[in-house]
């Protein structure tokens, strides 16, 4: 313990080094004094109190001349009278603008049929008369007013002003309408036209009434192409904001200073001031242009430097952040050089740090403390203990990370809500990466495996040898092929134990057909073999065990489980049995291994798939006497199986459910990796997911039937064990059910994120999905590599086949927490099943369709090249891949492709194919032909035991 703990404070030291070494410090010019002015605005429809604004203003003071506002109504035509209290020039806007329907175009007026658009309308027009009068009187009773500036980028938005019952004029309409004849583009620059002149005409009447200075606010094109509106403005206020152009952070302010000397160049002698420019703190990029903390404290103080060098009269956007500001996008709220708490973002001296980056940093190394801690109750290696306290302080920082973007951003209740259930979502999708990393840590680095069951060594202890007590096997049976059937007997009948019975216990099977060979079968083996029939049994699989149970001889002091269709070896009782003479022994479970792997491809990948359950999962939890009970090829004491109440029909899965009982009662379980038995695997696709949905479904059954057990004092289990079970039924039903939620989630999120162009998935919720993903494929190829014995082309299939079952796990869990009571499904094999009729992946299909067209859909509108929407199309694109597995599988069932043959002939006609061309390309081996043809005659694959340290 005290290495580990040495390991713990290493790896946080570490971590704590790596913080300290990404610490970012940027050098800029510092700003000397006060700026020239600063943006000073708040929610047009909301009424600004004198306190607010005085507070607002007192703290700014010293950090600015001049303020520039952008309505004076309100509550912010008091802006003027207090700002001349802390010394600050003010120049005051009139909030100018409003729009005109087809009708109004036509010079029909506003249409009063559609009563709110009508309100909304008459309500702007008022509201330009208000703020152009507010402007005006501002204008003359306040003598630190600088200059007006009526509206704001209106003709930049295609605004018409308006005032009152104002309609167009007759020559207004007329042009309209002659313009709508020539062309849609032609229409547009006609109305935009028509909004410069309406602009125009106010000016002028502002300047007939005002002395102070009076201009408009526009982006740097309209000035370029309306030099009638340069001409009747006192100076050009330019916005330049090189942000919205897509201009990355270094070259900001060249394109700024750029924009302002071409304008000069076009209207010499025309004073020209930067009337808005700035740089949002937090946000998502826009093309090149990337928002962020340390972006804009370097392009603000850069600007201000140079703009005071050259003599340039600016105006930074803004002083506050606005976060109502949702209508301009994930960066709207974030232009403030303060926060709307009043705190100063950035220093303006010295180099620029990140104020929060050390309490980020302690904050992950605390968590990633806290994650750690439970080390030092393990028995791990030190290695291993390195890689688990790694992965830990990743998890802290990520939960750092969480609270540090809750932190920097304002939200409103839709995007608190979908953060706060993004992140639900992900926490146990990072516990179970947790648990993956976990086992990588423990079959990589760990102690081998000491409990595995190693029957070429001598004997557990002196009391096994000749040890040999009666067992009694049962074979339940229904519907089963009678040769298949046949054959499992057989193989009963040559076991190398001397002291065994087997009975049959074939249930609901009327037809002659499949019990009367058996039943002959039964006597020519002779009298250890037990022929039973029974029909109408209740309780499925359960019901005929317990009357093969109550058909066991009295002396049998251990049963075994065999499903009909497995061919086990001579050695298996022999072998295992003797483990019995351990009082405390309840069970003894040995593998699942399959003979028909050959069948086809898709018959080759379930074999593998299977193997990685019994080669790592199982040996692992083997090592906490927590094994899963899997029915057959297991050896159960009779005592065992008495005390734990015989065999349960309230779950699907009796034989894991009694399993997990024998535990509860303290009993200690043991297997071996060594394959004694070899069964079929399910005939189709369609079976193989109707099994794993069995198997799952009784999972969940199991969990609802059990979790009480698992409080403490409750049963006999203890920590390791119950930790062991409730991470493996949060790795496997959990992980398969979240993963299909979130597919779903995010499915239904893309319209949103692609057409309403709000709510973009932040990189906290994308990149833990693909990080998972990644640990996921990690810890399948790693492991398989490790532990499974079969070859890589295999593993390959593997990987395939157990992504292809997501959805029929997710949706068994569901019937888990819906339903109470399933019919048992017998799971087709043998070769008996005929060719599907509907197609068993049409639904992974869709579902995976559709998250790869939601992906297209997302980066094809995306021009702004926003990188959050890129990585949230890839998340689509993995999550797809388990629905499209499912769905490839389903696609090659009963087609030549499917079958060995078909690659057999494919590899001589590529081999011939090459040969044909040059020599440098014609040696070139077809790899993946040859690798799946070589497929049906690689080696089965007998795994070895690990031994026993």
């Amino acid at each position: 313990m005290r290495l580990v703990a040495v390991v713990v404070a290493l790896v946080a030291c570490v971590h704590a080094g790596l913080w300290a070494l990404s610490e970012k410090r940027v050098a800029a010019p510092d700003i000397e004094g006060p700026l020239a002015s600063l943006s000073y605005g708040k929610h047009p429809d909301k009424h600004v109190s004198v306190a607010e604004i005085r507070s607002d203003l007192t703290k700014l003071a010293p950090y600015t001349r001049a303020i520039r506002t952008y309505s004076v109504t309100n509550g912010l035509e008091m802006v003027p009278q207090i700002a001349a209290q802390s010394a600050l020039r003010v120049t005051a806007g009139a909030w100018l603008g409003g729009s005109l329907d087809a009708a109004e175009w036509q010079g029909l007026g506003p249409d009063p049929s559609n009563a709110r658009r009508y309100r909304e309308r008459m309500a702007s027009r008022a509201r330009n008369s208000a703020e152009l009068a507010a402007a005006i009187e501002i204008a003359r009773r306040n003598s630190n007013i600088d200059g007006l500036v009526l509206a704001n980028e209106a003709i930049y938005r295609g605004e018409t002003i308006m005032f009152d019952d104002e309609t167009l004029s007759p020559e207004e309409v007329a042009l309209v309408r002659a313009a709508q004849q020539v062309s849609k583009a032609e229409e547009t620059r006609v109305k935009e036209r028509i909004n410069v002149g309406r602009l125009i005409k106010a000016i002028r009447e502002a300047k007939r009434q005002v002395s102070v200075p009076v201009t408009t606010g526009e982006i740097w094109s309209v000035w370029r192409d309306h030099p009638e509106l340069v001409a009747a403005v006192d100076y050009i206020a330019v916005h330049i904001l090189p942000y919205w152009e897509g201009a990355p952070d270094q070259s900001a302010v060249d394109a700024a200073i750029g924009g302002y000397h071409q304008l000069r160049q076009m209207y010499p002698g025309k004073r020209i001031v930067i009337a808005e420019f700035g740089w949002p703190s937090n946000g998502y990029n826009f093309k090149l242009a990337q928002p962020g903390h340390f972006e804009q404290a370097h392009v603000i103080r850069d600007f201000v430097a140079r703009a005071n060098a050259i003599g340039i009269d600016y105006n930074i956007i803004e002083a506050l952040d606005q976060p109502w500001k949702i209508s301009e996008g994930s960066v709207g709220a974030y232009w403030g050089l303060f926060n709307d708490a009043l705190q100063q973002k950035f220093a303006w001296t010295g180099p620029i740090i990140d104020p929060e980056f050390r309490k980020l940093a302690i904050l992950a190394v605390l968590l990633g403390v806290l994650f750690s801690l439970p080390l030092l109750a393990m028995s791990v290696t030190l290695t291993e203990s390195l890689v688990l306290a790694a992965a830990a302080h990743v998890v802290g920082a990520w939960f750092a990370a969480v609270f540090a973007f809750w932190k920097s951003h304002y939200f409103v209740w839709g995007e608190a809500f979908a953060l706060g259930l993004g992140v639900t979502l992900l926490v146990p999708l990072v516990l179970i990466a947790l648990g993956r990393v976990e086992e990588i840590a423990a079959v990589a680095f760990g102690r081998k495996p000491r409990r595995l069951l190693n029957v070429e060594a001598p004997p557990l202890a002196p009391e096994a040898q000749g040890y040999a007590p009666k067992v009694s096997i049962h074979v339940p049976a229904y519907k089963e092929e009678p040769e298949m059937l046949k054959a499992t007997l057989d193989a009963v009948a040559g076991l190398n134990y001397p002291n065994f019975e087997c009975i049959v216990i074939i249930n609901n099977t009327p037809d002659p057909y499949y019990w009367e060979p058996i039943e002959a079968h039964c006597r020519v083996l002779g009298e250890r073999f037990k022929f039973l029939r029974e029909d109408k049994v209740e309780g499925f699989k359960a019901g005929a065990l317990r009357i093969a149970l109550a058909h066991t001889a009295p002396d049998a002091e251990i049963i075994g489980i065999i499903d009909a269709d497995y061919v086990v070896a001579p050695g298996w009782l022999s072998d295992l049995v003797p483990v019995f003479a351990d009082p405390k022994v309840g069970l003894v479970q040995a593998p699942q291994e399959h003979r028909d792997g050959d069948r086809s491809l898709m018959h080759y990948s379930m074999a593998g798939e299977y193997s990685g359950f019994f080669d790592i999962g199982m040996v692992e939890r083997n090592e906490k006497n927590a094994i899963v009970v899997h029915g057959t090829m297991c050896l159960m004491r009779r005592e065992a199986l008495a005390a734990a109440g015989n065999w349960s029909s309230d779950t699907i899965c009796e034989d894991t459910d009694l399993g997990l009982t024998m535990l509860e009662l303290g009993w200690t379980a043991h297997y071996t990796n060594r394959r004694y038995g070899f069964g079929l695997l399910p005939d189709t696709f369609g079976a193989y997911k109707k099994q794993r949905h069995r198997w799952a479904y009784g999972g969940v059954q199991i969990v609802k039937k059990h979790w009480r057990r698992f409080l403490p004092g409750v049963s006999s289990l203890n920590r390791e064990q119950k930790r062991a079970f409730l991470l493996g039924w949060l790795n496997w039903l959990g992980a398969e059910a979240l993963g299909v939620l979130v597919a779903i989630f995010n499915l239904l999120w893309v319209p949103v994120v692609a057409f309403a162009e709000i709510g973009i998935p932040s990189k906290i919720l994308t990149i833990p999905i693909l990080a998972a993903f990644a640990v996921t494929i990690l810890h399948f190829s790693l492991l398989y590599r490790l532990r499974v014995a079969i070859p890589k082309k295999q593993t390959v299939g593997a990987v395939f086949a157990a992504m292809a079952l997501q959805l029929t796990v997710a949706r068994a869990v569901a019937d888990g927490v819906i339903k109470d009571h399933l019919p048992f499904n017998r799971t087709a094999k043998g070769n008996r099943s005929r060719k599907p009729v509907q197609f068993d992946g049409f639904w992974e299909l869709i579902l995976g369709s559709l998250l790869i067209i939601g992906a297209i859909v997302l980066i094809a509108n995306n021009p702004l090249q926003i990188t959050e929407i890129y990585l949230f199309a890839i998340v689509l694109m993995v999550q797809s891949l388990p629905f499209l597995s499912a769905a490839g599988l389903a696609a090659i069932e009963g087609r030549r492709i499917n079958e060995f043959a078909f690659w057999n002939e494919l590899q001589p006609r590529l081999l011939a194919a090459l040969r044909r061309r040059p020599a440098a390309i014609s040696a070139q081996t077809p790899a993946i032909a040859s690798a799946i043809a070589d497929a049906q005659t690689s080696p089965a694959g007998e795994k070895q035991p690990e031994t026993v340290q």
